[in-house]
């Protein structure tokens, strides 16, 4: 991890270009910064032990960033099939379920398993049920207190586990797990967690400028956001760039933006392709095709033990 000497966050190797990566802090500037030409500056002074004046200079350079000067994404790489979001579960090796409670991250190995191999019995080799209380992957035992949780997350942090970065920033968001409501925290983790490669990160500041979540509503800002998170596989951003074009009268945008975020799985978006049918904003065929595609994703998400850990669990329903 290095800082960068023009945003003053403290980065992962990936946020850097090689020759970037060799330089001293007072001349280093990761990819993003130098994307948006931001200079190298003096670092905020600390007022307090908090990090506030950290957090705001991220609020500020979000804010900063004039989408002029941003390379626009083109309709090509905008409307091609993006990858499945959140790829397989390392364990039974099927497709990981869109819906978050279909599966659970890892705080011991920072992997994301599924729900039904994370719910499923584990037995020794006379047959025997044992324990469970053990992460289903690395066998590591769960953690047994807030606290002890707490200290796991902060390890894969300083690792560079951006998921663990991400999930931080909800803990702001939402004043969870012993952390206090603080918006412009759960910015700063997600601006970081975007910048090492976890796009979800990107949807949430859209979502935060598109409803003034310790930003102002810039809605251009928005859909930049959810449109680098959707190229990368979001269903959740694709569904709103179709919402926010639909909402601007570009109906037919909207339905690429949709029919795309069906095959990630997306069920509103499936609702809303079947309500554009029928107000006459998409054809028969479009709706059939949707139908498919949805039917197609969950035909790669389902198992027999998924479906056992749901039965049991609603926590653990996964479509």
């Amino acid at each position: 991890m290095k800082v960068c000497g023009a945003c003053h966050t403290d980065l992962h190797k990936d946020s850097y270009s090689k020759k970037q990566w060799k330089l001293d802090e007072c001349q280093r500037r990761c990819k993003v910064c130098i994307s948006n030409n931001r200079e190298v500056q003096q670092p905020p002074s600390k007022q307090d032990n908090d990090g506030s004046n950290t957090t705001n200079e991220i609020i500020k350079s979000l804010d900063s960033i004039c989408l002029e000067d941003v390379e626009k994404v083109s309709d090509e790489e905008l409307f091609k099939q993006p990858p499945p979001e959140y790829g397989d579960c390392p364990i039974c090796f099927l497709r990981l379920p869109l819906l978050h409670s279909g599966s659970k991250y890892q705080i011991c190995c920072g992997k994301m398993i599924c729900s039904g191999c994370y719910y499923a019995p584990v037995y020794d080799d006379q047959g025997n049920e044992v324990d469970n209380e053990k992460c289903p992957f690395c066998r590591t035992p769960s953690a047994t207190t807030e606290e002890e949780a707490n200290e796991r997350e902060k390890k894969r942090m300083e690792v560079g586990d951006a998921h663990a970065i991400y999930n931080l920033g909800f803990d702001y968001k939402d004043g969870t797990c012993g952390y206090s409501q603080d918006y412009a925290k759960a910015l700063e983790c997600w601006h970081r967690a975007g910048e090492l490669g976890f796009t979800q990160a990107y949807c949430c500041i859209g979502f935060a400028y598109d409803y003034g979540q310790g930003v102002k509503v810039d809605k251009k800002k928005a859909n930049h956001y959810y449109e680098l998170a959707a190229i990368k596989g979001d269903a959740d951003a694709r569904h709103n760039l179709g919402i926010n074009e639909k909402e601007a009268g570009n109906t037919k945008r909207a339905l690429k933006h949709h029919m795309i975020a069906v095959g990630g799985g997306d069920n509103d978006s499936l609702g809303t392709i079947k309500q554009m049918y029928s107000k006459g904003y998409a054809t028969k065929e479009d709706y059939t095709t949707a139908l498919r595609a949805y039917q197609e994703y969950l035909s790669e998400i389902k198992s027999v033990q998924r479906d056992k850990a749901a039965a049991a669990n609603e926590d653990c329903r996964y479509y």
